[in-house]
């Protein structure tokens, strides 16, 4: 029952995995690409430890806490990039309240 289980958390994630790819791919505004990769980020991050429990191997734990650390730093620092500017976005609108 364990190994089924364990096939079956697989099989879903891959089916998690082609939804994400396909989102990010045809992600028709860069937010919708951010959010996919976010989304690969944590699915890879479920990779690491469905590994830790098909191969009883701890070590894959430890690098999934890593790697989820360093995918929601990469996430926020990316957020940040395309996030306009809010002194700038005030300005437009102010710019646009003026005509």
């Amino acid at each position: 029952m364990e190994n089924f289980l364990i096939v079956l958390a697989f099989v879903i994630g891959l089916a998690a995995l082609a939804l994400a790819i396909w989102r990010f791919f045809a992600g028709p505004t860069t937010p919708d690409r951010v959010v996919a990769a976010d989304t690969l980020a944590i699915i890879t991050t479920a990779a690491l430890v469905w590994l830790a429990a098909f191969f009883g191997n701890s070590i894959y734990l430890d690098i999934a806490l890593v790697y989820a650390a360093l995918a929601f730093v990469a996430v926020v620092v990316i957020a940040r990039m395309i996030e306009p500017d809010a002194k700038q976005a005030d300005a437009v609108s102010s710019q646009k309240e003026a005509d």
